[in-house]
């Protein structure tokens, strides 16, 4: 078959003459073809244009993927697989001859796209959040949309799988990191510390304690040996893999499986090495110095042994013909076949971004001159802003929280005669944020969870997420809430499916926005019931929140 035509779609001339043409005859003669390919080239860069212009438009999605990104290690792949996405999606769309076969059917997807950035659907049970319209989500309808409005079905059905990778920009949902994670978590922390024993480096010694307690000589090992992130990376190199050599679905499955597995695996050796390595530097100033570049060094050795490995394996023997499908390069030029644009879609596309516009501006112009203030303050301009007094309560320290140099908690620790000590904190990024979800990622279980009134300042009724921990030195009761300069709501509502419109006003703009509030309360850890102590710590609670107006507070961080 000649391989030109296999990629030719006739038209009728009808639904030639209302749109865009670029048909070129078959038997052109040789002069023309700088014309042929000069005018599918202007195609192609006026598309191009036009689908950036449009992605400005998702910036309500985009830049809190990119605080995700940038703020959070372990999701920090996410950006690497937007490329990935974006570089396999333009290989199909290559290996199809630059088809501009596109349907007007693009612009539902692309409509929804814009529409759902300000919506929230989630089911809450418990511990447990998954939210239905995840954050990435606009960007896999967008991708669809323009691939079906430009290209056409045929590249959007060949270019599924570089499409569907969008769908993983977020690429660990929190959810998982609490089913999953956490008890690989405390396998990780056993095993270091059984062969720390197996060497002589006996659990209760001195020594073993400053290696897993002490922060400031090498890792934490404690909440820090899950190994997720290096078990997250093979694995999405597993994924990729198995769709360029196109093998069948169940080897495809058992790569992905088996790299995750591989991660783990040498995570636990990585512990072990690093055990080692403490139990040499113990006594060596100059090694303890650089404990922490030693641990990434090893860290950073394993994954890419783990890597290679994973690449042989994918790489040797035959590729199944039967799997995902590995398209053929198409050799026919561009410029040959006919080619298409309705000028009608085209303008349909313009209006709907247009129209998304201004919202999506006014939301990415509020959060970075957010981000610009909050980023801006010096750490003592920080803590000045916290209250000195609130009522009976006197203001006994303040901090910050940070991560790669970016501050994401301001902090405050308050005291009365008669009680206990309180802290008061607010998380400063423009983004959605759960304390618990924090306690939940170091290992703690959140008992007694629900949402609960307190009586704060002015008589105000606020309602805040509260839960209570026992980490088997002290009890504590932890909650928040979003709080707006005219009223509060607690983080997660009661269990149930729910639908919240959220709005880039509310929870972008200076003065309006919603701003994540929280307080802990704790004692030392009792014999007495967890219901009595959840009581005391809630009526202590309930003591210091009476002197706080949360409306007024939250405008200091607006």
């Amino acid at each position: 078959m000649n391989l030109d035509k296999s990629f030719h779609f006739a038209r009728s001339s009808t639904e030639l003459s209302s749109s865009v043409p670029s048909t070129i005859p078959e038997n052109s003669v040789g002069s023309d073809r700088p014309k042929r390919v000069a005018r599918h080239t202007l195609f192609l860069g006026g598309i191009a244009v036009l689908v950036a212009l449009g992605s400005l438009d998702l910036s309500p999605t985009i830049l809190p993927l990119w605080n995700l990104w940038t703020l959070d290690p372990l999701r920090s792949i996410g950006m690497l697989i937007l490329v990935a996405s974006l570089i396999l999606i333009i290989r199909v769309w290559w290996q199809t001859g630059w088809e501009l076969h596109g349907t007007s059917w693009g612009l539902l997807p692309v409509a929804l796209a814009f529409f759902l950035q300000y919506f929230e659907w989630y089911w809450i049970h418990g511990v447990l959040s998954v939210n239905f319209l995840p954050v990435s989500l606009p960007l896999y309808l967008y991708a669809c949309g323009v691939i079906l409005l430009f290209a056409g079905a045929r590249v959007w059905r060949l270019a599924w799988f570089p499409i569907a990778l969008l769908l993983f920009v977020q690429a660990m949902p929190l959810v998982v990191s609490r089913l999953v994670d956490l008890p690989l978590q405390s396998l990780s922390a056993h095993v270091a510390r059984s062969f720390a024993s197996l060497i002589g480096f006996a659990p209760m010694s001195p020594q073993l304690l400053k290696l897993m307690f002490t922060p400031d000589f090498g890792m934490f090992i404690a909440p820090g040996c899950d190994g997720l992130r290096g078990a997250i990376t093979l694995g999405y190199i597993a994924l990729i893999v198995g769709y360029l050599r196109s093998v069948s679905f169940w080897k495809w499955l058992l790569y992905v499986i088996g790299a995750v597995f591989l991660g783990y695996l040498f995570n636990l050796l990585r512990l072990c090495a690093l055990v080692v390595y403490y139990r040499i530097a113990v006594g060596h100033p100059a090694l303890e110095g650089v404990a922490k570049q030693a641990d990434y060094g090893i860290g950073a050795c394993m994954i890419l042994v783990a890597a290679f490995f994973l690449f042989w394996i994918a790489t040797r023997g035959e590729v199944s013909t039967s799997g995902t499908g590995k398209l053929p390069l198409s050799h026919a030029p561009p410029w040959k076949g006919e080619q298409r644009l309705n000028k009608w879609a085209v303008a349909a596309f313009v209006l709907v971004t247009l129209l998304f516009a201004i919202p999506s501006v006014r939301a990415a112009q509020s959060r970075l001159e957010t981000l610009e203030r909050i980023g801006g303050l010096t750490p003592q301009q920080l803590n000045d802003l916290m209250p000195k007094q609130l009522g009976e309560y006197k203001l006994n320290r303040a901090w910050q929280e940070t991560s790669n140099g970016a501050n994401l908690v301001e902090s405050a620790a308050y005291s009365a005669p008669g009680s206990g000590e309180v802290v008061l904190g607010v998380w400063l990024l423009p983004m959605r944020h759960s304390v618990h979800g924090s306690w939940i990622t170091r290992g703690e279980r959140p008992e007694l969870r629900a949402n609960r009134d307190f009586m704060t300042a002015m008589g105000k009724v606020v309602s805040f997420d509260t839960a209570f921990y026992s980490d088997g030195v002290a009890d504590s009761l932890v909650a928040d809430a979003m709080c707006t300069s005219s009223s509060c709501l607690p983080s997660q509502l009661d269990d149930g499916i729910h639908m919240a419109f959220r709005s880039p006003r509310n929870f972008s703009m200076r003065g309006m926005r919603a701003v994540q509030i929280f307080f802990r309360v704790e004692s030392l850890q009792s014999d007495l019931p967890k219901s009595a102590i959840h009581e005391a710590l809630s009526a202590q609670a309930q003591r210091f929140l009476y002197n706080v107006d949360f409306a007024q507070f939250s405008k200091a961080f607006q």
